[in-house]
């Protein structure tokens, strides 16, 4: 890794960038968690789309086959909180600075490289989960197709829910270091503070994560006190972005 840095006397982003990527995909648990991302998403919308016994009762079907996506939303989370909380745990955060030392270039290279790799694992799960649950559906049912109004919406945004959360977990990473806390924190925050507030406040319900996730998926009309799609997507990403600029400053200021 030192040789990036030294090859040329310099280094940028596009050498960190590929550092990092060398980091990530030599990890058998990094293949392993998005195998299994996938995997959920389509088992669950396959289960639910044969499961389905008539229109009436599940309005938004889109919705329904894209449910699988919720285990898939937190293996993500958990592998960006590892991306970056592995490297203190093994003391490779110390070779990492010594062939970047511009912290803020690393944490950029490697939040865009696990940003590409969970979007691209996101969009392969959604459109898998929807495929999967819309061509399981009996066949009295009229499945959701992807021209269909809103469905395609859907499908993407749940790919990109995948990215988000995984970089919000990258960025609690780089804020907590310690793998266990952080992703306690990131379960109670994307999924626990839903049950929280649906009992202490429940008009702070719409800002939950996965309750911005879950209104991002939906093609029918919007509820009200719930987000829109877009306007959802946009706090989830204000999330992820004020995740990463907090573990910046902290890791700019922190020793390693």
């Amino acid at each position: 890794m030192t040789g990036i840095a030294s090859s040329a006397g310099h280094y940028g982003f596009r050498q960190v960038a590929g550092m990092e990527w060398i980091k990530l995909c030599s990890l058998r648990s990094t293949w392993l968690t998005l195998a299994l991302t996938v995997a959920a998403a389509l088992g669950i919308g396959a289960t639910v789309g044969a499961h389905t016994k008539d229109v009436s009762d599940h309005p938004d079907l889109t919705n329904n086959v894209l449910g699988g996506i919720a285990p898939g939303l937190l293996l993500t989370g958990v592998l960006g909180v590892l991306c970056m909380t592995s490297e203190y745990t093994s003391g490779m955060v110390r070779t990492t600075l010594a062939a970047a030392p511009n912290r803020l270039l690393l944490l950029t290279a490697k939040t865009a490289t696990f940003a590409a790799v969970a979007l691209a694992a996101g969009e392969a799960a959604s459109f898998t989960a929807f495929l999967a649950g819309s061509l399981s559906m009996p066949g009295r049912i009229p499945a959701p197709s992807l021209g269909h109004p809103g469905v395609l919406r859907a499908v993407l945004m749940a790919g990109a829910a995948y990215c988000l959360i995984g970089v919000l977990g990258l960025g609690l990473g780089a804020i907590i270091r310690h793998s266990a806390a952080a992703v306690g924190v990131l379960v109670g925050g994307v999924y626990l503070a839903a049950q929280f507030l649906a009992v202490t406040a429940h008009q702070l319900q719409a800002y939950v994560p996965v309750l911005i996730v879950g209104n991002s998926l939906s093609t029918s009309k919007r509820l009200e006190g719930t987000l829109s799609p877009w306007t959802g997507l946009g706090l989830l990403s204000l999330y992820a972005a004020a995740a990463l600029a907090v573990g910046g400053w902290l890791l700019v200021r922190r020793d390693a």
